[in-house]
């Protein structure tokens, strides 16, 4: 596709709104108020948002995981902790998170600093997955460079036998994080590329911000 093709993919934003006295005084509130309903829109997996690190070289990393859980205390997602975004983590908890529900044409931006949830929280969620997923869990080295498929089928096929008979574990090395947010941004597409643009920010811990940005 040339550049001139590339310039007419053009769509202008005109479904809804957002206005500051319309929103909740909590990010966490006004998040559950899109996520509810983005869930009656039916969105297809709306809980999917990209999560990008920045590693010690300073390199930028960016990957589409999955939302397991939300609360005042943060956002939940689920990892093997010996893959790529771990590492970064560690060296550098500081991360960002996004989800774009195109149906709705919204935009969720979460700026905030990521730990490890507790164990017991990751074997509460360990335990309700699949037995398919568990089994991937034990089988993958998320984000390791393998001999090729065969490998990764051979290594499935090995925990499928070993666990045949029990209860599948919670390897050691997956588990959770929980992003603690700092910073949060609505976007609503708007006509004219006059977008609605709401932040929240923490001052003070407990006392959140509301502000309008430019689009």
């Amino acid at each position: 596709m040339s550049p001139e093709e590339l310039s007419q993919i053009r769509k202008d934003y005109s479904k809804l709104h957002l206005n500051e006295e319309d929103v909740a005084t909590s990010p966490i509130q006004q998040f559950g108020n899109w996520w509810n309903e983005a869930a009656a829109a039916e969105i297809l997996e709306m809980n999917a948002m990209t999560v990008a690190t920045a590693g010690i070289d300073g390199m930028v990393d960016a990957r589409t995981v999955l939302l397991k859980a939300f609360d005042d205390e943060g956002f939940v997602f689920f990892t093997n902790y010996n893959s790529a975004k771990s590492e970064q983590l560690t060296h550098n908890a500081q991360c960002c998170m996004l989800f774009f529900w195109k149906e709705l044409e919204r935009q969720v931006r979460i700026n905030g600093i990521a730990e490890k949830i507790s164990a017991k929280e990751s074997l509460d969620y360990f335990d309700s997955r699949p037995e398919a997923s568990k089994l991937g869990a034990w089988a993958s080295p998320q984000s390791m460079v393998v001999a090729g498929k065969a490998f990764l089928k051979e290594t499935f096929d090995y925990y499928t036998e070993r666990f045949k008979h029990g209860k599948i574990p919670k390897p050691p090395h997956w588990g959770g994080y929980r992003v603690k947010p700092s910073r949060i941004e609505f976007w609503q597409g708007r006509p004219s590329r006059m977008h609605d643009r709401i932040l929240y920010t923490q001052p003070t811990p407990g006392e959140w911000k509301i502000e309008r940005l430019a689009p």
